[in-house]
């Protein structure tokens, strides 16, 4: 860059958060970590230019470091699939879900409005749960939202997060699907039975997983960030998504774990309840804007993508 641009990142200490964090500063970004406990993300993320005490409400003294900042990258949010074998979705847990993300965002906007220097950009985290549970059909950014309730939290959130394209801050809402990190969120989950040599596909295995390695993940959000054609929702997800069966029998091979043992849907309902959706249903989405806007994938195929990160 020919001159230090000031960007505030929410949810740093995360699984997506952390490695964007370093890669922001490897590009000479002066990065602002907003955190509800700022000494343990100053711990966690030696580096960053500020950092600033921040909790998803819509008032606060933090607002006034939006003021100025060249973006704001919003990733924070409650778990959705974290200690996926312990957490069900019981209403408090949806509620958490709920809220943090849309009052968090709320809170970003309302900063942005009030600042006399707007931000030019902000990138706000989204999902694939937007597109609810669908069958095979390719699903682009310009596909219906779905009705379950992951959908419902994607629609609110990224309607909160667009408001501010009514202030001049140019919005792009990144709809990520499964991030590939072998030690947090669901593919720890997903190897723990390829580790005892009982894993197997999800039945009835043809559902799609759209995943996507964490190093195309923090490549297609630095794309959002700087290209100023990059804006409402954007697919963060690889190119090729899988089918659970195939997804299963690449990882067992990544593994060298046997792939053969079926998981009934049913016993996953018992042990997780609704959270059981994530697995036992999918979609297949595809990146079409990000390969519009020349996003070139380090990691287009899953069983590279897998060798690099566990095998």
């Amino acid at each position: 860059m020919s001159e230090t641009k000031r960007v505030i990142v929410t949810g740093a200490t995360g699984v997506i958060g952390r490695r964007l964090f370093l890669a922001l500063v490897m590009k000479g970004y002066e990065v602002v970590i907003f955190s509800r406990n700022p000494q343990k993300a100053r711990e966690q993320l030696p580096g960053a230019a500020e950092y600033v005490r921040w909790a998803p409400t819509t008032t606060g003294a933090w607002a006034a470091s939006i003021n100025g900042a060249y973006g704001v990258i919003h990733l924070a949010g409650a778990p959705i699939a974290e200690g996926i074998l312990g957490q069900r979705w019981v209403p408090s847990i949806k509620a958490n879900i709920y809220d943090s993300r849309i009052i968090g965002t709320r809170g970003i906007v309302e900063a942005m409005a009030a600042a006399t220097t707007r931000p030019k950009v902000l990138l706000s985290a989204s999902g694939v749960g937007y597109y609810g549970f669908r069958d095979s059909t390719p699903l682009d950014e310009q596909a219906s939202a779905g009705s379950d309730f992951l959908a419902k939290v994607c629609v609110d959130w990224e309607r909160e997060a667009l408001r501010a394209q009514e202030f001049g801050v140019r919005v792009a809402c990144m709809r990520t699907g499964l991030v590939l990190d072998p030690e947090n969120g669901v593919l720890p989950q997903i190897m723990q039975p390829f580790k005892l040599r009982v894993g197997g596909p999800v039945l009835p295995g043809t559902q799609y997983y759209s995943w996507i390695h964490p190093d195309d993940l923090v490549g297609i959000y630095l794309l959002a960030l700087e290209h100023e054609d990059a804006s409402g929702p954007i697919n963060a997800v690889a190119p090729s998504p899988q089918t659970n069966r195939s997804f299963s029998s690449t990882l067992g091979k990544v593994m060298g774990s046997p792939s053969w043992m079926p998981v009934p849907e049913f016993s996953l309902r018992v042990v997780l309840g609704e959270m059981a959706d994530l697995v036992v249903y999918g979609q297949r989405v595809l990146p079409k804007k990000a390969q519009a806007l020349g996003y070139q994938f380090r990691y287009p195929q899953l069983e590279p993508a897998l060798r690099n990160l566990i095998g």
